[in-house]
């Protein structure tokens, strides 16, 4: 086994300065590959596991050097000088980003070892110490790479950092328990209880997910549940209703934080050349929000509702 700083894997974001994803300033590394297809899904870059080209037509100046650098023709010029992306042709070779001028293409996924990522999140080290926060693992679906995951948790720990994992939890239970001697905090998502419902908008079903969080309870491991708010799909009391008698009597849930919808994902799904997914509904009103909270509060358990 590599030691776990040489240990390899694939990102595709870093964000820093994040308050919503584990307590204080937090740093939170976005990993490549997910099991789920949310119809929702607010990053639909994380899904597919392999580097996936990115272009901004807006950005283009129409120079052409992607058109001569490019070994498989993936770009032309139109009539008009307008450039044209042929992604049936494009092996995601990258061979076009490194001559765009312009920063038109984009590469997502990168891959880098587990010293490169921790070497980025030491750059923050201070604010976690003067705030409470940390280092946060999403994407995607970090268990989707279990051994790079594992080994950044590790890692982040000898640091000093406090270290939170964001999983959906579809995922084996030994990848899973991988995990919790190198973790501080479990954020995890929850959909829907109703497995049909489940399945329809995930395309995958929920006993997994169920397993996995009772198993968290039994180990008495702290977890956040975040539960994201859709208009129509499991904004209604008595979905809230049925994620309140879940997750009340397993008495290790630190809080559960609501997640209000938005549409701000649609260019992502234009700029990867993908149907756009995403449910014509709208955001979630306070009304609406404080509907799905009222019963879960009832139930004992801390709710954090988004401003």
């Amino acid at each position: 086994m590599a030691e776990p700083g040489r240990v390899r894997g694939r990102i595709f974001d870093v964000k820093r300065f994040a308050v919503h994803d584990g307590p204080g300033i937090r740093t939170v590394v976005f990993l490549k590959g997910c099991p789920l297809r949310c119809i929702w899904c607010h990053n639909p870059e994380g899904q597919s596991p392999e580097p996936e080209l990115v272009y901004y037509p807006q950005r283009c100046i129409g120079c052409g050097a992607c058109v001569q650098a490019c070994p498989h023709a993936a770009h032309e010029l139109g009539e008009a000088g307008e450039h044209v992306y042929l992604r049936d042709r494009c092996v995601q070779c990258g061979t076009c980003v490194r001559v765009c001028f312009a920063n038109a293409l984009e590469l997502l996924g990168r891959q880098v070892t587990v010293d490169e990522v921790v070497a980025e999140v030491r750059k923050d080290s201070t604010f976690y110490q003067h705030s409470g926060g940390g280092v946060t693992l999403s994407g995607g679906e970090p268990l989707f790479q279990p051994e790079f995951a594992r080994a950044i948790l590790q890692e982040c720990r000898r640091e000093g950092f406090h270290t939170a994992l964001d999983t959906c939890g579809h995922a084996s239970w030994a990848a899973l328990r991988a995990m919790l001697p190198h973790t501080d905090l479990v954020l995890y998502d929850l959909k829907h209880t109703d497995d049909s419902l489940h399945r329809l908008y995930t395309d995958a079903p929920t006993d997994r997910i169920l397993r996995n969080l009772y198993r968290l309870a039994e180990r008495k491991v702290p977890v956040e549940v975040r539960i994201p708010v859709l208009p129509t799909i499991n904004d209604s009391f008595a979905v809230a209703e049925t994620f309140a008698a879940l997750l009340a009597p397993l008495g290790n849930i630190a809080a559960v934080r609501l997640l209000a919808y938005h549409r701000l994902a649609g260019s992502k799904y234009a700029r990867l050349g993908r149907a756009d997914t995403l449910p014509d509904v709208p955001a979630p009103t306070r009304d609406q929000l404080a509907r799905v909270a009222e019963p879960i509060a009832r139930a004992g358990l801390r709710v954090v509702v988004p401003s």
